[in-house]
Formats: structure tokens, C-alpha cells, sequence
């Protein structure tokens, strides 16, 4: 079989994926934990974690795990979302041993010493400076503070500069103990791979991890509102959000394929109407996510401050036209070939196959096949469109505007006002950014 997957005696997971025709191993450590299960006292921790667990261990030093890596000519990365974090490297075939065994290394034996605690802090707050240079992260981070408030869904996965300078190391190893456990961790590897050779060494690496009871995550609270931020920049940057299902729900499927149809590509409804149509922006895109609670929908331009209004009307006309006469049978079957074709393309990679087998762990327990995969994407018709764009044209929306200095606020109100079916007063978070 090209797919086995081994559950160990502590609950860990392991999946792997041949791929015969390649001479490299894509492999990591995914890990069910990330910004949404923090306090709000440990604002940015996942993250800080994932940035100590490179700087030495008790046998290695940060140099060393470096030069170890690339000595086989390796990458070794890591990243922290929402609801996962992961711990990832590439390697030639043979090599998959060197891999797995800096990734357990740095889990399980991480120093977290004072001098390196100081160092890296100022590393992120350079990160953190950097993002509030990017418009895209401010409008998203904004977002998510609207659309999420009080919650750690809606804070920045980064943390503040305030927040990481208080982290300690009695902080990262009770972080650590909580959410690391042997059934929340999926070894994921695909490419040039045995699979009872990477059960050995994963056996050998985390089979003395013991089971522990984590925490009852809280469940997500979409509100939704309006916020901006009067730092100047060349161009308006607008991010409009609206609650979508979870990846747990059927209807992911539907938002997916709406998602592509109204902004997805070239041939979009917003991408030829406002691009193309109107000039009134370079680019204009839709996107989808989902957790297993809940989910988000968002579109994303940067205009002249000018043009940002009649740019907010035209993405409401076009959420309206579909909820009222659904989507052409082209425009459907274009995103649904566009859907199905982004997925059987990106599995040609080793890192995206090890990396959605980890996820669909994760996420659903269970490995989907890809011929399910198409079977829901193949289901979603015109009816089930113009049903989830009727959901949407009723929902209260988060938006986040940059750039327009002082007229960014009152651009935000309006275009949330625009969204809103019911005239309701708009939830306010001014952005500080």
C-alpha cells in the first residue's frame, strides 16, 4: 500500500505516503495546538515555543542543529497556525533517521536558556515590527479582532511585543506539558519512504511518551464589526470577512467552490468586474478557511482611498446577484475544475501530501481519500451555491481598512453598514497598529 498509518501504544500517530518515483522524504511532527489554545496571559507563546525549540538542546547547540541538517543537504522549518503547529524537514532518501531525529531532539530536549530566551524575544519583536509594516497583516490581524473579540481566535498568532517580553522558561515547559501529548502529535512522511522504518525510529524517539487529559478547548464566538488603522500607506487595503462553516461541516465544500467562483481566479465574478471590468484595483481575491469550530470567508484588495467605496458596492452586488439567481453553470463547473485541479496538482509534492495526511488526522481522525475529495467537490450545484451565498448576505461582516489615514474608520463603518441586512448598529475596534 502506498498509505499505512501505525498508532502507537502512547496514541501517537504515524502516517506515511511512497512515492516511488522521488529520491527525497518530505517529514514532520504536526501537533493539534496553536494561538487558539492560549490564555490571554500567554498571548504569542505557541509561537515563542516553536521559535526556542531551534536554540539548543542538552546535547546539541543551535549551530550544531543547523550544520547537522544541511551537512545532508536537508531543510529543516517549522510553523505556528491557529489550531496547529508543526515541525517539518526535507532530506534525501536514506537521510530520514538525521530528521526525525533533530525533530524529537528539539521537542523533547530544548534548553530554554535565559540568554537565548532574551534573544529570540527581540527576534520577534523585530517580527512583530514587520508585520505591522505589512498592510495585508495589520487588515487580517484586524479582521480576526472583529471578527473574534476577547478570544484567542481573534488575537495576533504573533503575541505583542509586551506579551513575548514576559515569557519565561517555567512558561515554555508548562506550555509544553499541557498540549504536547502523544495523542495531539501525527509523524507524517511521504516521498522516498518506508514505512516500518519511520515507525522504528518514531518508536524509538516518542514511544516514552505517556498519555495525559488536556483541556476542553472553548468553543469559537463570531460577532463580527468594523476596525482600521490610520497608518499611512500608498493604497487603501480592504479585508471583508463573513462566518463560513467549519471543516467539520459538509457545507466546507459548497464555501469552497462559492469561494472560487466569486474570487477565486482570473475569471472570477470580483476579478472581472472589478479588475477588469472597472479598473478598479491591480488584484482581488476570495479565500476560505476553516477550524473544527468554525470558519471564515475573505475577500482581500488594495485601491486608491478614493475608490474604495464603489469597490465595497460591487462585492455586494455580487454577493446579492448570486444569492438571488445562484451561478452559471460555467462559472460553477469552472471552479469546481479549478478545486479539484489545485488539489490533485499540489499532491504531486511530498511536502503537501505528508503535511494534508497530518491534518486530516488532526482534524477529522481519519485519512480521506482523494476520490472523496472530488466526490463532494463533484456534489456542490448551483442550488447549494446560491443557498450558502443567501446565508452570507445575511450574516453581520468583519471588515478592516488601512491606508486612508484618518478616513479609514469611516470607510469601515460604511462598508460594514453596506453589508448589513438589518441596519444594525456595527460593533466597533478601532485599530492602534
Amino acid at each position: 500500500m502506498a498509505t499505512e498509518l501505525t498508532t502507537l501504544a502512547n496514541g501517537l500517530r504515524i502516517v506515511t505516503h511512497r512515492m516511488p518515483s522521488l529520491e527525497t522524504v518530505s517529514l514532520g511532527v504536526w501537533v493539534s495546538v496553536g494561538a487558539r489554545h492560549e490564555r490571554e496571559d500567554q498571548h504569542g507563546l505557541a509561537h515563542f515555543l516553536e521559535h526556542m525549540a531551534f536554540k539548543g538542546t542538552n546535547t546539541r547547540s543551535a549551530r550544531q542543529i543547523a550544520d547537522e541538517i544541511e551537512g545532508v543537504g536537508g531543510e529543516l522549518n517549522a510553523s505556528t497556525g491557529l489550531d496547529i503547529t508543526a515541525y517539518y524537514a526535507r532530506v534525501l532518501k536514506g537521510d530520514e533517521p538525521v530528521a526525525l531525529g533533530l525533530i524529537a531532539d528539539i521537542l523533547l530536549n530544548s534548553k530554554f536558556a535565559a540568554d537565548d530566551l532574551d534573544r529570540e524575544r527581540v527576534v520577534i519583536q523585530q517580527e512583530i515590527a514587520a508585520s505591522d509594516d505589512n498592510p495585508d497583516d495589520m487588515a487580517f490581524d484586524l479582521m480576526q479582532g472583529v471578527a473574534f473579540p476577547g478570544q484567542s481566535l481573534g488575537r495576533p498568532i504573533l503575541g505583542t511585543k509586551a506579551s513575548v517580553s514576559r515569557f519565561t522558561e517555567a512558561d515554555l515547559r508548562s506550555y509544553l506539558d499541557e498540549h504536547y501529548t502523544p495523542e495531539a502529535i501525527v509523524v507524517s512522511a511521504a516521498g522516498a519512504v518506508q514505512h516500518k522504518d519511520v515507525v522504528r525510529h518514531v518508536e524509538a524517539l516518542f514511544g516514552g511518551l505517556t498519555r495525559r487529559t488536556r483541556g476542553v478547548d472553548s468553543a469559537a464566538q463570531y460577532r463580527g464589526g468594523f476596525a482600521a488603522s490610520s497608518k499611512p500607506f500608498e493604497q487603501s487595503h480592504v479585508l471583508i470577512g463573513l462566518p463560513s462553516p467549519s471543516y467539520l461541516d459538509p457545507a466546507f465544500y459548497t464555501a469552497q467552490v462559492f469561494s472560487g467562483l466569486f474570487g477565486g481566479g482570473m475569471s472570477s465574478r470580483l476579478f472581472q468586474e472589478i479588475r477588469e471590468d472597472r479598473g478598479l484595483c491591480y488584484s482581488i481575491d476570495s479565500s476560505i478557511w476553516g477550524l473544527r469550530d468554525t470558519g471564515m470567508l475573505s475577500v482581500h484588495a488594495a485601491t486608491g482611498p478614493e475608490m474604495v467605496g464603489e469597490l465595497a458596492d460591487v462585492v455586494v452586488q455580487q454577493l446579492e446577484e448570486i444569492a438571488e439567481t445562484g451561478p452559471t453553470d460555467a462559472e460553477l463547473q469552472r471552479s469546481k475544475a479549478q478545486l479539484k485541479a489545485g488539489l490533485l496538482m499540489a499532491l504531486e509534492s511530498s511536502a503537501v501530501n505528508a503535511e494534508q495526511m497530518a491534518r486530516q488526522l488532526l482534524a477529522q481522525g481519519r485519512l480521506i481519500p482523494v476520490a472523496e475529495l472530488i466526490h463532494e467537490v463533484d456534489a456542490v450545484d448551483s442550488d447549494r451555491i446560491k443557498s450558502f451565498a443567501e446565508m452570507l448576505a445575511h450574516e453581520t461582516p468583519s471588515v478592516a481598512v488601512i491606508g486612508s489615514g484618518r478616513k479609514s474608520s469611516g470607510q469601515a463603518s460604511r462598508i460594514a453598514s453596506r453589508f448589513s441586512p438589518r441596519g444594525t448598529r456595527m460593533p466597533t475596534a478601532e485599530g492602534t497598529r
